[in-house]
């Protein structure tokens, strides 16, 4: 059983507040929530999910077993007045209860009318599986500090050479089988549109949008270009517009957006498009740097969920086209500049030029190659095994 990165500090908010866990379909919301019920509240536990016909009759009558103090709401989001539901239930018995709540799309947007959660609940998003999580080690990080590497082994290796294959959602990476992963592949897209998408959007023409879901792979780690993305489905600007939004908020991607300074010529919207299930990429190298993405995005939403800092990741371009992959910034100030190779033959210059232009503390290049780390130009290159033991 993989201890989930998050679990000590949901357990530790749920004696003040309801937690929020969103993030993809299958990464793990459920298990664990209910992992946390087994280790903390032993037969008080009760799971109850939207989508089950009994569950839905239970929860709307307000009826819960006896002596279960513990409650976790599966995709209750799906219900147009869940807000004022929850609010109702955790105000008449938040000195007895512990509230989870878990869905396969963003909570934090989803609070439809009604009076605000506001202070009763704390929100998480929950990544897929990530190298340092996999070696069940924490990451020890400080704001504007130099990245902490573990060593770079043999089993790192393995690891990260498993995630690059299989992708992180735990199912399909503790069996690592190619059949199954092709199956995953084909099942996913039905089950977001068929079954999640569905319940909530007003979208008419699913199967445009399902073919949307399908192209998204080919534009990875490249500028979203959304002419392109109309023109392939036939549909107007504000439309191709609104699915990608709806896809985003439902995990199906995240976007990255580039870096604004006063210092650099910077692009003001052109945002990059990378998958919460790089497994689906075909080119090893978009997927490479797909995965370091995500890592690294993994790493900025748990500082912000669990400790409340202001991160975010960016990415850097100017007009003269320099371009950087990655920055993560906090409170708005550059903290540290990641650009992701294929090898260490050069340093990137354009990572040299924004680091000195922009003053940013650290720069990082990371390679797909074992047993690199040195330092040139005031650039650590490094390895990518060893580079993620970093983070999260």
């Amino acid at each position: 059983m993989i201890t989930r990165y998050l679990e000590h500090e949901i357990e530790s908010d749920l004696k003040e507040k309801m937690a929020f866990v969103s993030g993809p379909r299958q990464v793990g919301k459920t298990t664990l929530a209910l992992n946390l019920g087994a280790k903390f509240y032993p037969q008080k536990t009760l799971y109850l999910n939207w989508d089950d016909r009994n569950d839905r009759k239970n929860m709307l009558e307000g009826r819960f077993h006896a002596g279960k103090t513990f409650l976790i709401f599966d995709e209750i989001h799906k219900y147009k007045n869940w807000k004022n539901y929850l609010k109702g239930i955790y105000d008449k018995n938040k000195k007895n209860l512990k509230i989870i709540v878990t869905g396969s799309a963003r909570l934090d947007i989803y609070r439809k009318g009604g009076d605000s959660l506001l202070g009763r609940y704390r929100n998480y998003r929950l990544h897929p599986l990530s190298l340092n999580e996999l070696l069940n080690k924490k990451s020890r990080y400080a704001l504007f500090k130099p990245l902490e590497f573990g060593n770079g082994t043999k089993e790192t290796a393995e690891i990260l050479a498993a995630l690059m294959k299989f992708g992180g959602f735990p199912e399909i990476y503790t069996k690592q089988s190619e059949k199954r992963l092709r199956q995953w592949h084909n099942e996913r897209t039905d089950m977001l549109i068929k079954e999640d998408i569905r319940d909530i959007e007003n979208i008419r023409d699913l199967s445009a949008l399902q073919i949307l879901v399908e192209i998204l792979p080919e534009r990875a780690a490249s500028l979203l270009s959304l002419n392109s993305i109309r023109e392939d489905l036939s549909v107007n600007h504000k439309t191709a517009a609104l699915w990608l939004d709806v896809l985003e908020r439902f995990y199906l991607h995240f976007r990255v957006y580039p870096y604004q300074s006063s210092r650099i010529r910077a692009l003001k919207k052109e945002s990059k498009l990378y998958l919460w299930e790089w497994s689906e990429i075909k080119n090893d190298g978009v997927k490479f740097e797909n995965l370091i993405g995500a890592h690294l995005l993994k790493f900025v939403n748990y500082i912000f969920d669990s400790e409340g800092y202001k991160t975010r990741l960016c990415y850097l371009r100017d007009r003269e086209q320099r371009e950087t992959d990655f920055l993560v910034t906090a409170d708005n100030k550059p903290w540290f500049a990641v650009e992701v190779k294929s090898s260490a033959k050069n340093v990137s210059t354009p990572l040299k030029y924004f680091t000195a232009k922009l003053n940013i503390p650290f720069s990082y290049q990371v390679v797909n190659e074992t047993g690199v780390d040195f330092v040139q130009n005031g650039v650590r290159v490094v390895s990518a095994d060893k580079f993620l033991t970093a983070l999260v």
